[in-house]
């Protein structure tokens, strides 16, 4: 039996790779305010805490006053073209698969809005590992507030020590930390950086590494 019966999962830089399509999006978003475009390193450091915040990261403090009209043509853009260039990491669907063989619960716990993730998930041909999909819009709260995991266990009704929760950025470590339940961080995605200052309770840098952790 695997330590853990029930894995949430952060999706961007954990289970998809978005940063060229979130790219794209923000320098749209820009280019529609009269903005210089910025790099997808840039956007990508601005990722992890919903869609609102990047666009208000990336317009910066002096344009705040376009964030209303930046954010609606973030997302128009965005759901149009979610999945342009977003792909599943290698080995990622195998792991699901895997993990779903051993009757292990999976979840989704993401800052995206709902109906772009579910989006993505069914595009990427992802959807159907999942139990539920917490956006950042589902619930009044998000990450790193708690009561995403404690929806999703109240849902799933495992308990906080078989639960474990998966992702890239400090965001993360610090919602499974205020849940009380364990964390791991991988360091392919956008937030690597970020982790080892907040370090999680382990941290891989492979998905075989990953499938070590919770199947073994």
């Amino acid at each position: 039996m695997s330590r853990f019966t029930h894995l949430i999962f952060d999706l961007d830089g954990t289970l998809v790779d978005s940063k060229a399509d979130l790219a794209a999006a923000t320098n749209v978003m820009l280019e529609s305010c009269g903005l210089a475009p910025l790099s997808i390193e840039k956007v990508t450091s601005y990722v992890g805490d919903g869609a609102r915040v990047l666009v208000e990261r990336a317009l910066g403090p002096e344009h705040a006053h376009l964030v209303p009209q930046g954010f609606a043509v973030f997302m128009e853009y965005y759901l149009a073209h979610s999945l342009d260039h977003t792909r599943p990491y290698d080995g990622i669907p195998q792991l699901l698969s895997a993990a779903r063989a051993r009757g292990i619960i999976l979840s989704v716990l993401t800052n995206k809005p709902e109906a772009p993730s579910r989006a993505i998930l069914e595009g990427a041909g992802l959807a159907h590992f999942f139990h539920t999909v917490v956006g950042g819009d589902t619930l009044p709260v998000r990450k790193p507030d708690p009561r995403g995991v404690f929806h999703l266990q109240k849902l799933t009704k495992v308990a906080s020590e078989a639960t474990l929760l998966i992702g890239d950025s400090p965001v993360d470590v610090k919602t499974g930390e205020a849940a009380g339940i364990a964390t791991c961080g991988v360091t392919w995605g956008f937030g690597a950086q970020g982790l080892m200052a907040t370090p999680p309770e382990f941290v891989v840098d492979s998905v075989e590494e990953l499938q070590r952790v919770v199947l073994e």
